[in-house]
């Protein structure tokens, strides 16, 4: 059994006991969190598509953790100017668990 489910504006294929990386979400560690807009789910008989959303459905999930991205460097040069900037960013993502559909 899966469902694809629409986190922070993107769209995962989600299924039970799974674990993945969103886009920080407010949640403490610990807490369980409740997503909606579910636009699809799927078992071994059946397919339900959503228009846009499948009512009634929804994606219960567990936040274990906080964790930052690898660091993304960002390098500007002019040549024969003198100028150069270095810059870099770390994304800042939840880790969350799939309890059920």
């Amino acid at each position: 059994m899966y469902a694809v489910v629409e986190i922070a504006g993107q769209q995962y294929k989600v299924s039970p006991a799974q674990k993945l990386f969103v886009p920080k979400l407010s949640s403490e560690k610990g807490d369980k969190v409740k997503f909606e807009n579910v636009l699809l789910v799927a078992d071994e008989q059946k397919t339900t598509v959503g228009t846009p959303f499948v009512k009634g459905a929804a994606v219960e999930a567990t936040v274990l953790r906080h964790v930052k991205d690898d660091k993304v460097v960002v390098f500007k040069k002019k040549k024969r100017k003198g100028y150069k900037v270095l810059r870099g960013h770390r994304q800042q993502f939840t880790e969350i668990e799939i309890n059920k559909l």
